[in-house]
């Protein structure tokens, strides 16, 4: 059973390390795109200077922390919250805004906000499933370690 709780949060973290590298990529390469964006939002326009750097910045920082094993729920601690931060963002601007100007990068793009935040929604759960195994994980491997 540890195995498949150890795969299971493996497969989560690399796909937020994609996630997070492919989208952070996409927002480098076409960085004055992405600030003009985020200046353009009506929740953002005040960070705009900040921001862009932040989340690239964060994005990439949480990739590093889920390629190592001592590192790994330090980092889905991190997917869940940025997630969750994008998530509530998109909420809020879907309740609240008529322009809907979006900062993502590649092919997240394509999608619509209501696509969006049903995405995110999903990433946010897949973080938390990954937590909840890794910290039984983590918690199975030290009461062996103690009992040995």
């Amino acid at each position: 059973m540890k195995t498949m709780k150890v795969t299971i949060t493996a497969f989560i973290s690399y796909f937020f390390i994609l996630l997070f590298c492919y989208a952070s990529i996409s927002k480098i390469i076409d960085f004055e795109k992405f600030q003009i964006q985020i200046s353009e939002s009506p929740l953002l326009n005040g960070f705009s200077e900040i921001l862009p750097y932040a989340l690239v910045i964060s994005e990439l920082l949480i990739a590093g922390l889920l390629c190592y094993r001592k590192t790994q729920q330090i980092g889905l601690i991190g997917s869940f919250l940025l997630m969750f931060i994008f998530t509530g963002y998109i909420a809020i601007m879907l309740l609240t805004s008529e322009n809907l100007p979006c900062s993502c990068g590649g092919i997240l793009e394509k999608m619509n906000w209501t696509q969006h935040l049903y995405f995110n929604i999903g990433c946010a759960v897949l973080a938390i499933i990954a937590l909840a195994l890794n910290r039984k994980y983590s918690r199975s491997a030290d009461e062996d370690s103690y009992h040995s």
